[in-house]
């Protein structure tokens, strides 16, 4: 077994998180490493395919504040990369009008000032053609919002890494991890060594903590990933102005219901439902539950009738979630030179740069750029008492 040589960090998992922490690491002029387990790209974890939706419509104005530094972040991005990587087509915002979670996004998009325009129900259809608002229903549009091109992001971000000196290395799982003030990473055929680690590895984040004697409660969800066709081609292009949607509390499920605008599949329409079964990161494709499928029919079906009611393509993505869907962003309780980013609970791509540039901070043992207490470990004591 070889030994690779020290570095000042070293990053474990090439998904979003990963890639901008070591990004950030690199412009502060850390000899960063970055492994990954899979050859790249690869189809296997959270941050592939080809669009997310990017927005400022939450229910916490945490996360509603932290969009204003992750928009001029991305768009620094686009102008180092000289690639366009958000497209703004707004977000629409359906609910029961005076239910809990459609007021609370309301509020929380005025109280921050985040441009937006409400949809009485008797002009929605005027400004939403093709789309059936549900009776009761309010209606809105958070301008801000668009389409976030993924794939296209996570090569900006890798390739600007490799310009600024970073190493990335692929089709390196992790074996082991060994704490310290060098902690070392063993792998299939090598050792590194770092003086941090940061832990970014998505669904398999407690296969990696097992090492170092902690773990998170986090489950790993299969997404099934929709599209649906158009009846008539274009009914709801992004060419045709039409936005993402959110729908919040539906007859039809528990859980939100998302979608984009036809775009990356011509005359396809990608919408899911924000939730999926448990599984195993490695046997991800054993799980065949399609019930998710049969909600989004229904919704579908009564909804949007432009669309076929039955999916074209499905593909597949993992989501890894904690109890209260917020992430963690901490360090180890014992090791403070191991920093650990995870439980991104299907929500996470869009912050990617500012989760990069914090998990780097954390790393570099600076004071965070936001108040991270609703990230921390700490609120899971029962997780607080590591084995080692």
């Amino acid at each position: 077994m070889s030994t690779e040589g020290d570095y000042d960090c070293i990053v474990i998992g090439a998904g979003v998180q990963g890639s901008f922490t070591a990004y950030q690491l690199a412009k502060k002029k850390q000899r960063t490493l970055l492994l990954e387990q899979f050859v790249l790209p690869h189809t296997r974890g959270s941050s592939h395919g080809q669009t997310r939706i990017i927005r400022k419509a939450y229910d916490q104005d945490y996360y509603t504040v932290m969009m204003e530094e992750c928009y001029r972040l991305w768009a620094q991005l686009e102008e180092e990369a000289s690639v366009k990587l958000v497209r703004q087509t707004g977000l629409l915002v359906m609910g029961p009008e005076n239910s809990l979670q459609y007021q609370v996004v309301k509020n929380t998009l005025q109280k921050n000032r985040v441009p937006m325009v409400i949809l009485p129900p008797e002009e929605f259809s005027k400004h939403i053609p093709n789309v059936n608002l549900s009776e009761g229903d309010g209606a809105l549009v958070d301008t801000t919002a668009g389409v976030l091109f993924a794939d296209r992001a996570l090569r900006a971000v890798q390739g600007q890494f490799l310009k600024l000196g970073g190493i990335i290395k692929d089709g390196q799982k992790v074996s082991d991890i060994k704490p310290g003030a060098l902690v070392t990473v063993m792998v299939s055929g090598g050792v590194y060594r770092a003086k941090n680690l940061v832990l970014t590895a998505g669904s398999w984040t407690n296969g990696m903590l097992s090492y170092i004697g902690l773990q998170l409660p986090l489950k790993v969800l299969k997404i099934n990933v929709c599209y649906w066709k158009e009846k008539v081609p274009g009914s709801y292009n992004v060419q045709q102005r039409f936005p993402a949607f959110l729908q919040v509390e539906c007859p039809e499920g528990k859980h939100h219901i998302y979608g984009l605008p036809s775009n990356e599949y011509p005359g396809l329409m990608k919408v899911c439902y924000h939730t999926g079964s448990e599984t195993h990161p490695d046997m991800r494709d054993r799980q065949s539950d399609r019930s998710d499928i049969d909600i989004l029919k229904r919704y579908l079906t009564r909804c949007f009738p432009g669309l076929d009611p039955e999916p074209a393509v499905v593909e597949s993505c993992m989501y890894t979630v904690t109890p209260d869907e917020d992430f963690v962003l901490d360090c180890h309780p014992i090791h403070n030179n191991i920093v650990i980013g995870a439980g991104f609970s299907g929500h996470g791509f869009k912050f990617g740069p500012l989760i990069g540039k914090l998990l780097c901070e954390l790393s570099l043992g600076e004071v965070p750029s936001y108040d991270l207490s609703p990230f921390r470990i700490r609120r899971f004591p029962e997780h607080l008492k590591p084995s080692l």
